[in-house]
């Protein structure tokens, strides 16, 4: 088996669906194309693409055959193999591309009614749930996800074959390329409604580790990020005075005293279940009661959180002294970090196995997984401020994933509209994932040199 080097998602370029809704009402979805400024970001892609790939790499595409995908492809290429301002050692004949309706994008029910009804169903969508709402005379998610798990096996049988492209580029849509991830690692239905919508254009890429396995080089959007970031930068920016900034506690993997771990943090093992009843508490529960009937004492910082956990209500001046002093028990291992500053490694299909939440917010039913390493911990590890989650199992047991507070995503759909638009441009997103592109081509750089590639 060959497996290529690299697959990369591409969304779609701006399409005149994203820059007028209404054009759905007569236009059919499939036959919607981009505009200027979609050819514009198609062009550029392919430039981008050009500089991320090496002179000996072979490129098969993978494509949503709607207008707009394929309009896309059409300016990919077009930047890829261009001769300007240099040669290409891409030739346009080398390069296959395979039209995939299962990439396609949700179907949305032929032509859409009016706008309010529009917003009405959208509105309702995101109140039953991204992933399970069915819209009338079209798909769910969950529709979406059948179909996209069709394309991966049939993708996965593909690499055993002698021409398999050392290079894989899927180019479809915005929740067709989320459903694409979360079917290969295994995400939660939580976690997917979490995550944001990619950029136009934007590159999702998945590279190949030595160990065979495919790790995600970017780090996924998500509203919960951006509603945190949005009341931090309000919260910061109400302060007149400068204020010191404590260290972020991360969860810990490792046993005390170990290279991952030089502070000796205490290490608590997550208890085992033994009935179907425990399956409804948290572990902190299992393990006080576990830690009462065997006549032991829980570490001190355990039984703080425990404690802490059970209060129903407390001023705000007493939560701000807890944190301060859950804050102080741990401390910030800076010594570890990732071949790329700032990138994750998503948990689940590569890397994780088949348990369902790995690599998602929710944990997963079996958190005490010897392959999680510090740089593999949960998102939510790293927000003290921010709810701490058991197992998904237990919280979807006790009915806690139907919090209605719960932030999922946008309700005018997977479009950003004016709000959220404002909000990226108060957080940076556009020039984050701007630095975490060229991290990447960077990292691609370097690896280059190394072979000795002279591209």
């Amino acid at each position: 088996m060959v497996k290529p080097r690299l697959i990369i998602i591409i969304r779609h370029a701006q399409s005149e669906g994203n820059r007028d809704k209404t054009i759905h009402q007569t236009t059919p979805d499939h036959k919607v194309g981009l505009t200027p400024e979609g050819h514009r970001q198609a062009l550029e892609a392919g430039q981008k693409l050009r500089d991320l790939l090496r002179n000996d790499d072979t490129v098969h595409f993978f494509i949503s055959p709607y207008r707009r995908t394929r309009e896309t492809t059409e300016g990919i290429l077009n930047g890829l193999t261009a001769n300007q301002p240099v040669a290409s050692p891409f030739q346009r004949s080398h390069i296959k591309v395979y039209e995939e309706p299962r990439l396609r994008e949700q179907d949305f029910g032929n032509f859409q009614p009016g706008t309010e009804e529009v917003e009405r169903l959208w509105r309702e969508r995101a109140e039953y749930g991204h992933f399970f709402y069915r819209i009338p005379n079209g798909e769910s998610g969950a529709d979406v996800y059948d179909r996209v798990s069709s394309f991966n096996g049939s993708l996965w049988r593909r690499f055993s074959e002698d021409n398999m492209a050392s290079v894989a580029i899927l180019v479809t849509h915005g929740l067709c390329s989320r459903i694409f991830l979360m079917v290969w690692y295994h995400y939660s239905v939580e976690f997917f409604e979490d995550l944001r919508n990619i950029n136009h254009c934007e590159f999702l890429v998945m590279k190949l580790a030595a160990n065979g396995t495919y790790v995600l080089q970017n780090q996924l959007r998500r509203w919960s990020d951006l509603k945190r970031e949005r009341a931090a930068r309000r919260s910061i920016s109400s302060v007149s005075t400068p204020v010191n900034i404590e260290p972020i506690p991360v969860r810990r993997w490792a046993s005390p005293g170990t290279a991952n771990d030089p502070t000796g943090a205490s290490y608590v093992p997550p208890p085992a279940r033994k009935s179907t009843a425990e399956m409804f508490r948290d572990e902190s529960q299992v393990q006080e009661e576990s830690a009462e009937t065997s006549g032991g004492s829980l570490p001190k910082q355990t039984r703080t959180s425990t404690s802490a956990s059970r209060e129903t209500s407390v001023s705000r001046t007493q939560s701000s002294s807890n944190l301060r002093t859950s804050l102080n028990n741990l401390s910030l291992d800076t010594t570890r970090k990732t071949h790329l500053t700032g990138v994750k490694s998503y948990l689940g299909r590569d890397g994780g196995g088949t348990r369902s939440g790995h690599g998602s917010p929710f944990g997963s039913d079996d958190e005490a997984s010897p392959e999680l390493t510090p740089q593999e911990e949960p998102p939510e590890a790293i927000d003290p401020s921010g709810p701490k989650f058991s197992s998904s199992l237990a919280r979807a047991l006790r009915g806690e994933l139907d919090d209605p507070n719960r932030v999922m995503a946008d309700a005018l759909g997977d479009q950003s509209d004016a709000d959220v638009d404002e909000a990226d441009l108060q957080v940076g997103t556009k020039a984050r994932e701007e630095m975490e592109m060229e991290k990447i081509l960077a990292e691609e750089r370097r690896e280059r040199s190394h072979r000795g590639s002279t591209y």
